[in-house]
C-alpha cells in the first residue's frame, strides 16, 4: 500500500464515525444515552421506533465506536463509549445551531406557539436554588431521574404532570428541565404550568450538560 492509498484508508475509517452521525434517529439515541445506559426496549420506546429498527441503529453506533454495551442480568445495556462521545455530540450540536439557522427558527417557532416560553441558564438556576427562590422539577421519565438528577430536583414526569399539579407550589417560580435543548418535554411542561396559572420557565440545557459542567447532582444508582 503506497502513501496515497494509506491516507485514503485513514479517511475512510474516519468517515465511519461521521456516517454514523448522519442520521437523526442515531443523534437522538446519543442524546438519550448521554443521560445513562439503557436497554434497547427503553431506547426504542423513547425515540418512537420499533425495537428491530432501534437495534440496527445501535449496531451502527457500536460498530463506529460511539456506543458500547454491558450486560446487566438478562438485558444488554447500551451507553456512550466515553466522555469524548458526549463532547463530540455537544460540539456537533453547537455547530448545527451556529451554522444552520433553520434549527433556531424551528425552536423559536415552536416556543412562539406556546406563548414565548422563557428560559433560565445554569448560573441563574444555581443562584436561585441557593436562595430557595424556585422549585426545580425534572420532567424526564422517572427511570432517568432515578439514575441521576440535578441536586434538589423533584421528579414530575411530563407525561404524568397534569395529574399532579396540586403537589406544586403556586407561590414559587417553577423551573423544569429534561435531557437538553433539543428535548421538548420541559417545553411541554412549562406550557402546561403557565396555562394553569403557575409561573414556570425551562432550564436552557439539560441533565447531561449539567454533569459535563461539574454542577451538583444526585446519582443514587451510581453512588450506592
Amino acid at each position: 500500500m503506497n502513501s496515497r492509498e494509506f491516507k485514503t484508508k485513514l479517511y475512510e475509517e474516519l468517515s465511519r464515525v461521521t456516517k454514523a452521525l448522519s442520521n437523526p434517529h442515531r443523534l437522538e439515541i446519543l442524546d438519550l444515552l448521554a443521560q445513562s445506559p439503557f436497554p434497547v426496549a427503553y431506547i426504542a420506546e423513547q425515540i418512537h421506533l420499533p425495537v428491530a429498527n432501534t437495534s440496527q441503529h445501535l449496531q451502527v453506533l457500536k460498530t463506529s465506536g460511539l456506543v458500547r454495551t454491558e450486560r446487566k442480568g438478562k438485558y444488554m445495556y447500551y451507553g456512550l463509549a466515553g466522555e469524548h462521545v458526549f463532547d463530540t455530540w455537544i460540539t456537533l450540536r453547537k455547530l448545527g445551531f451556529s451554522l444552520n439557522g433553520e434549527i433556531n427558527t424551528l425552536l423559536e417557532d415552536y416556543r412562539e406557539k406556546r406563548s414565548k416560553l422563557n428560559t433560565i441558564n445554569r448560573e441563574e438556576l444555581l443562584i436561585k436554588l441557593d436562595r430557595q427562590e424556585i422549585y426545580l422539577i425534572d420532567v424526564r421519565p422517572e427511570e432517568e431521574y432515578r439514575k441521576g438528577h440535578i441536586d434538589q430536583a423533584i421528579s414530575f414526569p411530563q407525561r404524568e404532570l397534569k395529574d399532579h399539579l396540586d403537589k406544586l407550589p403556586k407561590e414559587r417560580e417553577i423551573v423544569a428541565y429534561c435531557r437538553g435543548p433539543l428535548c421538548l418535554m420541559a417545553d411541554e411542561a412549562v406550557a402546561l404550568l403557565n396555562e394553569r396559572g403557575y409561573s414556570a420557565v425551562r432550564l436552557n440545557d439539560g441533565f447531561a450538560d449539567w454533569i459535563a459542567n461539574d454542577m451538583p447532582v444526585n446519582q443514587p444508582e451510581i453512588t450506592n
